[in-house]
C-alpha cells in the first residue's frame, strides 16, 4: 500500500468541491484530521456559539466520511505540532488543505510547512484572495471596483463531486472522543434554540441552498424586510465552509430578477478576505488612524442592556435577542444594532465586534470586522461616522412589526402604528424598558465627539 496522505481540514468541513480532499484521495490513502488548535488563535480562538456549530459540523463530516470508507481523526493542541505527530505515527508522507486567510491560520501554515510537505488548495472563494487586483497589480482597498473587476473572472469553475470512495491507511491512527473537547454549553445549555433553527454540515447546508433558489429573484425586495425573512441564511455554512461558494453561485446566478445583487454579497465576502490579507490586524485596529483620537465611552450599564436586548428600542432588542437565541441575526438589523452601540451609546466598535465573535455562529473575522468597521466609518471603505442610523425609522421603513412581535413578546399586543416607538406614543408596557437614550441626544453627543475628526 502506498503512503498515506493527510487531509486537514479547517473551516472547509465537506466533501463535494472539496480540492484538498480530491488531490489527497488522487495520491493514495487518506487520514482526515480535525485539529482543535485554541493556542496558535490565542485571543481569537473560537467564540462560544461557534463551537456549537463545529460540534455538530465535525458529527456531520465523520458520517459523512464513514459513508465512504474512512473517518475523521480528532486531535487537540497546536497545528505543526500535532500534524508532525501525526506524520510520524502514520508515515504520511505529505499534508493537503485548503488555504486560509486569517492572519493566525496563515502563520499556522508557515508552522507546519517547516516541519512538513504541506500543500495549499483554493476553494473557500469565488477567486483566491489577493489574486483580484489593480491594473498596476496593487490589492483593492475600496469594494466597488473589486467587486468589478472581481466579475470579470466570474463564473468560478463548475464544483466538483465528492470523491465515489476514500481508501483507508493500513492502520488508523487514536482519535479524541469529540464529546471529550467539550464545545457544547451544558450548564446552562444556552443553546436550545440553536437546535431549532440549524442543522450544521453539508447536507443541511444543501437542504438552506436548496430552500433559498426558490425566492433568489426577490432577493433585493425582502432581504431588508426582517419580518419577511428573504436572506439565504448561508453565512454560517459558507463560513465553515460546508458549502464552496462556487455551488452557491452556479446553484443560483440563472434565478433571474434581482438575483445579482445576492452574487454581489457572496462577492463582498471575497472582499473581506482581501482586506485582512491587507491589514491582519483589522479586527482591532482603525483603518483610518484618525479615530484612534476619539473618547469612547465605557458605560457598563449601558453595553449590558444594548447585549440583552435591553436598550428601549424595539428593533435593536429584537436583533440583539434574535442573536442570543439562535446565533444569527438578520442584516438589516445586525448594522441598525452595530450603528446603535458605536453612535447611540458612543461604545468601541471593537466591543461590538468581540461580542458579535463569541456569539455569532458566522462569526468570521474577516466579514465581522469589515462590516464592523463599515458601520463605525474607520474602515478603509467604509459609511460616513456622520451618518446615524436612525431606528425608529428604520424599523417602520423596513416593516419590522412582526419581527419584534416574534422576538420582543413584552409589544406583541401593540399595533403596528406604535410597535416602532411605544414610548412615544405613551403606549410603552410596564414590563418594557425606558429608551437608555433619547435618538436626538445620542446623535448629538457623537457628533460632538466627532468633531476634530
Amino acid at each position: 500500500m502506498s503512503t498515506p496522505s493527510i487531509i486537514w481540514f479547517r473551516r472547509d468541513l465537506r466533501l463535494s468541491d472539496q480540492a484538498a480532499l480530491a488531490a489527497a484521495v488522487a495520491e493514495g490513502p487518506v487520514i482526515p484530521v480535525y485539529v482543535l488548535d485554541d493556542d496558535t488563535p490565542k485571543h481569537r480562538a473560537m467564540g462560544g456559539a461557534s463551537r456549537w456549530w463545529l460540534h455538530h459540523s465535525l458529527n456531520a463530516l465523520d458520517a459523512a466520511l464513514r459513508e465512504k470508507g474512512s473517518r475523521l481523526i480528532l486531535r487537540r493542541g497546536k497545528c505543526d505540532a500535532v500534524l508532525a505527530e501525526l506524520a510520524e505515527e502514520t508515515g504520511a508522507g505529505r499534508v493537503h488543505c485548503i488555504r486560509h486567510y486569517e492572519p493566525w491560520w496563515r502563520n499556522a501554515e508557515k508552522a507546519v510547512a517547516k516541519r512538513l510537505d504541506l500543500v495549499c488548495h483554493d476553494g473557500n472563494y469565488l477567486a483566491p484572495p489577493g489574486s483580484v487586483t489593480t491594473g498596476s497589480g496593487s490589492p483593492y482597498k475600496i469594494y466597488t471596483p473589486f467587486w468589478r473587476a472581481l466579475q470579470e473572472r466570474m463564473p468560478p469553475e463548475h464544483p466538483t463531486q465528492r470523491p465515489r470512495s476514500i481508501d483507508a491507511p493500513a492502520k488508523w491512527p487514536k482519535s479524541d472522543t469529540l464529546a471529550d473537547w467539550g464545545l457544547l454549553p451544558t450548564r446552562p445549555n444556552w443553546a436550545t434554540g440553536f437546535e431549532a433553527e440549524w442543522t450544521p454540515g453539508e447536507e443541511g447546508a444543501r437542504k438552506r441552498l436548496d430552500a433559498f433558489v426558490a425566492k433568489a429573484a426577490r432577493y433585493d425586495e425582502q432581504r431588508n424586510l426582517p419580518s419577511i425573512e428573504g436572506s439565504s441564511r448561508l453565512s454560517p455554512h459558507l463560513h465553515f465552509g460546508e458549502i464552496s461558494p462556487a455551488t452557491v453561485w452556479h446553484r443560483v446566478a440563472d434565478a433571474g430578477g434581482s438575483v445579482k445583487v445576492f452574487l454581489s454579497e457572496l462577492g463582498w465576502r471575497d472582499y473581506a478576505q482581501n482586506v485582512i490579507l491587507q491589514f491582519p490586524e483589522y479586527a482591532s485596529k482603525n483603518a483610518r488612524d484618525k479615530f484612534d483620537a476619539l473618547e469612547w465611552r465605557t458605560d457598563a450599564d449601558d453595553l449590558r442592556a444594548w447585549q440583552r436586548g435591553q436598550t428601549g428600542y424595539p428593533i435593536v432588542d429584537a436583533g440583539m435577542r434574535q442573536l442570543w437565541a439562535t446565533g444569527w441575526m438578520h442584516n438589516r438589523v445586525r448594522m441598525i444594532a452595530a450603528s446603535f452601540l458605536i453612535k447611540h451609546l458612543l461604545i468601541d466598535w471593537r466591543v461590538g465586534e468581540q461580542w458579535f465573535w463569541d456569539t455569532l455562529v458566522d462569526a468570521d473575522y474577516g466579514s465581522n470586522a469589515t462590516n464592523w468597521q463599515w458601520v463605525s466609518g474607520t474602515g478603509v471603505d467604509s459609511n460616513m461616522f456622520v451618518r446615524i442610523m436612525a431606528p425608529l425609522s428604520q424599523s417602520e421603513k423596513f416593516d419590522a412589526a412582526g419581527y419584534i412581535r416574534q422576538w420582543v413578546p413584552e409589544l406583541a399586543r401593540l399595533h403596528d402604528d406604535v410597535i416602532h416607538d411605544p414610548e412615544e406614543h405613551g403606549r410603552r408596557p410596564a414590563s418594557y424598558p425606558r429608551k437608555i437614550v433619547g435618538h436626538k441626544a445620542a446623535r448629538d453627543r457623537a457628533l460632538a465627539g466627532a468633531k476634530g475628526i
